[in-house]
């Protein structure tokens, strides 16, 4: 049975959003989660920080999204 060529770019295209949307997620959660639970204190700079790099990660996420194709490969 042959490969179907477009559902097999598209799901590598939602595998590689998977990827950078963990990465974004990872980064908050550092940024957020760890602090709280080790009762440590960080910086309103640094939180900040964490979370824009993990919602820069969570938005290359979706636009690589945008490359998902309709219809028929060439």
């Amino acid at each position: 049975m042959e490969r179907d060529p477009l559902a097999t770019f598209n799901e590598r295209v939602k595998l590689v959003a998977s990827f950078y949307n963990a990465i974004g997620l990872g980064m908050i959660a550092v940024g957020v989660v760890r602090p709280l639970s080790d009762g440590t204190r960080l910086s309103g700079l640094s939180i900040t920080l964490w979370i824009a790099g993990g919602l820069a990660f969570h938005a290359l996420a979706l636009y690589i999204l945008r490359y998902m194709k309709k219809g028929v490969l060439p």
